[in-house]
């Protein structure tokens, strides 16, 4: 049978992402005393349980922000409560019952689906005495929990586990540790490779990701800033498993206006940690800005493979022929983003879901070309040629010079989803390599292996201990 989900609802400010957080042991809901910051679905495996399930958080029913999202806030939760075979129902104990409290009891009663309300902020048993109000929503079964202090969420799990047992779930296995690599969320099979959709505010991140779910599981709007936690979401296609990790538009450090959206900034940075790729998305209708190349500099200091998506294609130059606009947009990358290395580029529309097939290819080219690992043998013979066609500088300063003894490949196991191979270069002093003789080297590597799009990570070893 399918993995049973459990939606956790209610009002914002409750403290359903902190419980969201406790359930799945994973710090990956933005917590903060602002309401409303939750807006997208986020879903992750449930952990520490007899079963096996999905819990997903969602943004707070009936809040009435400023941003103008209360609609579409709902909406998703409405999608979760729909999809979701137990529903976690919190509310604050420690205030009295709202009008919005009601107003989500009678919409969950009329889902006939089983629901748990957690009174959750009872930080302490004298807490606990508010139970009468709250009795007269018509739930039977009920726990007081502190996501803060930790009070309650025990017995929440136990009846978590007694409803997932009538719904007849599978046992979980008795380490019950679903693997889940590096702390990404969202996906039991481990061999999902990750997607890291990284991007300034508004280029359409969200939208295209819809676009390849064909569903509207993004909250997508014209107002930058949308998206706010990293959301994983698991996809299938042609028998092979993805993680999409939709990220918030990264702003430059000066613009970021409040703390919620440096959290938010700091989990994108994270997301790109944890990717095996990452896809860049480009408002190629608005060009490549500085915040996109900064993007761009990010995901090559943490060597990933990258995929630039040039998204709104539609939107470039619609009057010119289509060959013409697609070299355009080919020399716009080459030009400006010269530093990633010659990426796969994949043209592409969410509005109108042309070219994301082209995404796919390239991730399949890139898994190809990082199965092309050059053999040590090889690898020493490029190198010495290379250094003999182009010998290295000789510092003015002791007139020294870079010698080569010996290289060789090591590859790290946490990444054989999408390896890059790291070149262990065994030298006279790692200080004589200077950048531009190691972009030389990396130059030769790739024109003699054909790998394009793949990091060639460069790892100097001295024979001699430097001072630095």
């Amino acid at each position: 049978m399918s993995i049973p989900t459990i939606a956790v609802v209610g009002r914002p400010n409750v403290g359903k992402s902190s419980i969201f957080n406790c359930l799945v042991a994973r710090k990956i809901a933005i917590v903060h005393d602002q309401p409303g910051v939750t807006r997208d679905r986020l879903s992750a495996p449930l952990r520490n349980a007899e079963y096996e399930a999905f819990v997903v958080d969602t943004g707070g029913i009936g809040s009435v922000v400023d941003d103008g999202f209360s609609a579409q806030v709902a909406a998703e939760a409405d999608i979760a409560i729909a999809a979701a075979d137990l529903i976690l129902f919190v509310c604050d104990c420690r205030e009295h019952l709202t009008p919005v409290d009601r107003d989500i009891a009678v919409r969950l009663h009329r889902s006939r689906v089983p629901v748990l309300l957690v009174l959750n902020k009872a930080d302490t048993p004298k807490q606990e005495l508010a139970l009468g109000e709250f009795a007269g929503m018509g739930f039977t079964q009920y726990v007081f929990t502190s996501a803060a202090h930790n009070r309650g969420l025990d017995h929440l799990l136990e009846l978590i586990n007694v409803h997932l047992g009538k719904l007849g779930a599978d046992q979980a296995r008795a380490s019950n540790d679903v693997t889940i690599r590096d702390g990404v969320p969202g996906a039991f099979d481990d061999s999902a490779i990750r997607m890291a959709v990284v991007g300034r505010p508004n280029a359409g991140k969200s939208s295209l990701i819809n676009a390849i779910l064909c569903d509207r599981r993004t909250i997508v709007s014209e107002v930058a800033g949308t998206t706010r936690d990293a959301v994983d979401v698991p996809y299938t296609r042609g028998g092979k498993g993805y993680v999409l990790i939709d990220t918030a538009g990264m702003r430059p450090r000066s613009k970021r206006e409040t703390s919620v959206e440096v959290f938010s900034a700091m989990r994108t940075e994270r997301a790109i940690t944890r990717s095996d790729v990452c896809l860049l998305v480009i408002d190629c209708a608005a060009g490549i800005t500085h915040q996109d190349r900064r993007i761009a500099a990010g995901i090559a200091e943490e060597k990933k493979p990258c995929i630039v998506v040039l998204n709104k294609f539609d939107l470039f130059c619609p009057g010119a022929p289509l060959k013409a606009r697609r070299e355009e947009v080919r020399c716009m990358v080459q030009e400006q983003l010269f530093f990633l290395e010659n990426p796969p580029l994949a043209i592409a529309s969410a509005k109108e879901g042309s070219g994301l097939g082209s995404i796919f290819s390239a991730i399949e080219k890139l898994q190809q070309a990082c199965k092309r690992i050059l053999g040590t043998g090889e690898l020493n013979r490029i190198l010495q040629r290379a250094m003999l066609t182009n010998p290295p500088p000789v510092m003015r300063a002791n007139g020294r010079s870079l010698k080569l003894y010996y290289a060789t490949v090591a590859l790290d196991e946490k990444y054989m989803r999408l390896p890059v191979p790291t070149y262990v270069l065994f030298v006279n002093d790692k200080r004589l390599l200077t950048d531009n003789y190691a972009q030389y080297l990396r130059s030769t590597i790739r024109n003699r292996n054909g790998v394009s799009g793949v990091p060639i990570v460069l790892s100097p070893r001295s024979r001699v201990r430097s001072s630095s």
